[in-house]
């Protein structure tokens, strides 16, 4: 790799995920750690200034963004200007951006699988938030990648995928919706991806815009719910017997969660030559690495 990468939130889920992938390749990364109360334009501003990276990753609000129960609105608030700056740091210094994002953009209307060129319409005040960085990133700095993830599964004990494995451990029914569709992703796998755009930027690819990826073979909540249920019983005996299902409509995160949340991978493949990976064949590693944790 010739390009000097810098990580920003290399210590969450994802970033360590990165990490380790680029290690097995001889793949560094400059991964500061960030100040007391987090990246501000501020600090952003003086890191870049002082390090000028060839490329940038920026996963600084990993956990808000794709894991986190609830965020504030303030929250997003503040990082929205944090990704405002960094933009303009990027563009100044002409800095190649890598971006994640979500299926959250969209409302989960569409039955049939979203593409970059549906008109994103966010539910919920994460979905919004999102939604509001890409256009921020895409009017200030055109050398960036946005990367649209599906369902990301990551080993972090208060996450999505741990909060579900902790209900699963109480003896009370554990309910998931049967008619609610996505592309589960295992961390290990977006990190895949991450690192293999990366090596294709590397060679002065002006491949510039918005993808999407998720995990192979969509499937609804519940279904994953009993995939992990089955798996989970090669670490741990004392789970509930099943997972039932409930209507989308009936979930207490339905306001804000896409019923529809499927996403084409088409224009990822045909790019960069990325093929989804099944999401299944990810679970026995992130598991292990979730039990080996708690």
């Amino acid at each position: 790799m010739r390009m000097r990468l810098m990580l920003l939130g290399g210590g969450n889920a994802l970033g360590q995920a990165l990490i380790r992938l680029g290690a097995e390749e001889d793949i560094g990364f400059l991964a500061p750690k960030p100040p007391e109360s987090g990246w501000d334009p501020a600090s952003l501003t003086q890191l870049l200034d002082d390090t000028r990276p060839d490329a940038l990753i920026n996963l600084a609000y990993y956990f808000d963004w794709f894991q986190a129960e609830a965020v504030s609105e303030a929250h997003f608030a503040a990082q929205e200007r944090s990704v405002e700056r960094l933009a303009e740091l990027c563009q100044h210094h002409q800095i190649r951006l890598l971006q994640p994002s979500s299926y959250r953009v969209f409302d989960g209307s569409r039955a049939t699988a979203y593409t970059e060129k549906e008109e994103p319409q966010p539910l919920g005040v994460r979905g919004q938030a999102l939604w509001r960085f890409e256009q921020r990133v895409r009017a200030i700095c055109p050398r960036h990648v946005l990367l649209r993830f599906g369902w990301l599964l990551d080993d972090s004990a208060d996450g999505l995928l741990g909060r579900f494995l902790i209900r699963a451990a109480q003896d009370e029914p554990l309910m998931l919706a049967d008619d609610r569709r996505g592309n589960p992703t295992p961390v290990d796998d977006a990190a895949r991806v991450i690192l293999a755009v990366l090596k294709q930027l590397d060679c002065q690819t002006p491949l510039w815009g918005t993808y999407h990826y998720g995990g192979h073979e969509a499937t609804t909540s519940l279904a994953l719910g009993q995939a992990v249920l089955s798996e989970t019983r090669n670490f741990r005996s004392n789970l509930v017997d099943e997972v039932s299902p409930q209507a989308h409509s009936a979930r207490p995160d339905a306001a804000e969660e896409p019923q529809h949340a499927v996403l084409s991978c088409k224009k990822i493949l045909h790019t960069f030559g990325i093929k989804p990976r099944a999401w299944r064949s990810g679970l026995p590693s992130l598991l292990d690495r979730y039990y080996r944790h708690v």
